[in-house]
């Protein structure tokens, strides 16, 4: 009801506010017998937290995730596993200039007329903070789907505002803020974002990720397909306005002869249904794009208005994202990893005993967006 809970089967809970006290989730339905601890998770939430360039937000929380049920003795048990994250550098002082205003392209405006009332400190629920749970549920999710069926998840950037990035290897995105796929750009990239924050605006990005390993066979017709619960996934996470599959706007362009993957005995030639036909997995690899609108809490003056309808000037102090998409591929990894986890315990649900075959031989356009 409160579009708090992710999931059929393997269902995470979210719960908390950006300036609250903590954050975290409950995830219902992990299989027994995963071993499972801090260490396992805590790399995927380093790679989101805030601070760790000069491009993103500065506030400084350390995002240490601490599991206090469902694990026994290393061990999941089966029963709900609740993860917390505590908040410890809140300034909630820095909203105070929008208590009775709308940030232009916020949820603001919308959680007011929704409720009531909202939570201005840090866009409390609407806050991307919230997608640090979501980042942990999919570490767990990751660690079974690798563990148990050799499933790996990956992605990039591919564009920042309209600079657009060349694929030059995936060995690249370890070791830039950006999360780019090359090695080339990322001067050109730093000087932009340091232009940028000089403005006081924002800017979008394009992501793409993908899993890999996967296993033909999940997914169902007609309204539970893999394809279109990958992008209710997607369209959740926040400042997401747009989710490709496969070729996704570009098979427009395109004509039969040219978008249908080919099948050989030893595979598909290629990948423009990105790993899902009939919304059912083909074994290739699921491919995805995500377009992420620029941030919406700027230094530059907006118009608006007060809640009593009035004309206002909104003006948003504090520490924010110039570009809230270059912290967003561990989240779209870990909701692409969430919704494969769901789908292959639908899978065994339904098949019982029947074993997940084996992927074909990948086609030969793999592996790069």
């Amino acid at each position: 009801m409160s579009g708090s809970t992710f999931g059929s089967l393997f269902r995470v809970t979210n719960f908390g506010e950006s300036h609250g006290p903590a954050i975290g989730c409950v995830i219902d339905g992990c299989p027994p017998g995963l071993a499972l601890s801090v260490q396992d998770i805590q790399p995927e939430l380093d790679r989101r937290r805030p601070g760790t360039s000069r491009h993103v937000t500065q506030r400084q929380e350390p995002d240490q995730v601490e599991i206090l049920s469902g694990v026994y003795e290393g061990i999941s048990t089966g029963t709900p596993i609740c993860l917390l994250i505590r908040n410890v550098d809140q300034r909630s002082k820095d909203y105070g200039n929008i208590l009775d205003t709308f940030r232009p392209g916020h949820a603001d405006y919308a959680y007011w007329r929704k409720y009531g009332l909202r939570d201005p400190r840090g866009g409390g629920r609407s806050s991307a903070r919230l997608t640090a749970p979501m980042v942990a549920a999919g570490a767990v999710a990751r660690k079974w789907l690798g563990e148990r069926l050799g499933i790996g998840f990956r992605g990039c950037m591919t564009a920042l505002g309209e600079i657009d990035l060349a694929f030059e290897g995936w060995e690249h995105v370890p070791h830039n803020p950006f999360f780019a796929a090359n090695a080339s750009q990322i001067e050109q990239l730093e000087a932009y974002m340091d232009q940028l924050r000089k403005d006081g605006d924002s800017v979008g990005a394009r992501l793409y990720v993908e899993a890999t390993g996967m296993p033909p066979g999940l997914g169902q017709p007609l309204f539970d397909k893999l394809d279109a619960d990958i992008a209710y996934a997607m369209m959740g996470i926040n400042a997401v306005k747009g989710v490709e599959i496969g070729a996704g706007f570009a098979s427009v362009r395109q004509r039969g002869s040219q978008h249908g993957d080919d099948l050989t005995p030893r595979g598909f030639r290629s990948n423009n249904a990105g790993g899902v036909l009939g919304g059912i997995s083909s074994g290739q690899d699921l491919r995805v794009a995500l377009a992420i609108k620029p941030t919406s809490s700027i230094r530059l003056p907006k118009d608006s208005i007060n809640r009593a309808g009035e004309p206002a000037v909104v003006e948003t102090f504090g520490r924010h994202d110039p570009c809230v998409g270059i912290r967003a591929t561990p989240i779209a990894e870990a909701m692409l990893a969430l919704v494969v986890m769901d789908h292959v315990l639908m899978h065994r649900a339904q098949c019982g005993d029947v074993e997940l075959p084996v992927p074909p031989i990948p086609g030969a356009i793999a592996g790069q967006p």
